[in-house]
């Protein structure tokens, strides 16, 4: 899915000033700010953002953003989500030295020659340019080299929407992958195709059986039931023949007799 439908012009659009800067930091001095989310606002222009030079992590995802130049004098900028805009170039970041994630999906980028701005960010890790659970996607995902051609582009990466491309775990999503490409069927293909997947187990088997009747086991519950009365009768007779003994073998009549020291 791509970036929402057509939204209102800019000049009916919200603009960033230092009184919405300040309210939503609740800093005085736009230097202090040093984390800001701007989500859904409907922004449609940056305006000052860029004298946050201290700014560390920014959300602006959920808007209406074309351009990002403002944002070129944020040096510190370490971790950028831009999803859901109306991006068509992400060249300004080319001066975010210190970036290390960056979300970029549901936007407008057609093609790598859009990421080459990246490539001298060597502290770049995390990208996304997808996101399948928000349905957020750019044009360039489409191409079936997309993976590879961002690898090449990006060598640094360590995570590429959310997998791992290096580094530790990233064996496994790379077998997924071979595991997923491996498994999908491919419409040119002339040669005998697999068999379609057969059930291992009969119709019904793992639908519950109605309980059976059986004259014998009602019987045999019945003589149970019966025997074990007769054991509860035996051993309450029991007791009272123990309790007649005993008093039986007392002394008849004798009192019981108190010291007093």
């Amino acid at each position: 899915m791509e970036p929402r439908g057509e939204k209102s012009g800019e000049a009916d659009g919200v603009h960033v000033t230092p009184q919405l800067l300040k309210a939503r930091s609740g800093e005085f001095a736009l230097e202090s700010i040093l984390l800001l989310k701007l989500r859904g606002l409907g922004l449609v222009g940056l305006g000052c953002l860029g004298d946050c030079l201290g700014l560390e992590w920014l959300d602006l995802s959920g808007n209406a953003l074309t351009q990002l130049g403002p944002l070129a004098s944020l040096r510190q900028l370490a971790v950028l989500n831009v999803a859901d805009n109306r991006l068509t170039s992400l060249e300004p970041l080319a001066a975010c030295e210190n970036l290390q994630r960056l979300n970029a999906a549901g936007n407008l980028l057609a093609g790598p020659a859009q990421l080459q701005c990246l490539a001298g960010l060597r502290g770049l890790e995390r990208l996304r340019l997808r996101d399948p659970l928000a349905r957020l996607s750019n044009p360039l995902c489409t191409s079936p080299c997309y993976w590879a051609s961002v690898r090449e582009l990006l060598p640094g990466l360590k995570v590429l929407d959310g997998e791992r491309v290096s580094g530790r775990g990233s064996d496994f999503y790379q077998l997924c992958r071979d595991l997923d490409s491996s498994l999908s069927p491919d419409p040119g293909a002339t040669g005998p195709q697999p068999a379609e997947a057969q059930p291992w187990v009969e119709p019904g088997y793992w639908e519950a059986w109605p309980p059976r009747s059986s004259s014998i086991l009602e019987e045999a519950c019945r003589q149970f039931q019966d025997t074990l009365q007769e054991c509860h009768d035996l051993d309450r007779q029991a007791r009272d023949s123990l309790a007649q003994a005993a008093r039986a073998l007392s002394p008849a009549g004798a009192a019981a007799t108190s010291f007093v020291f």
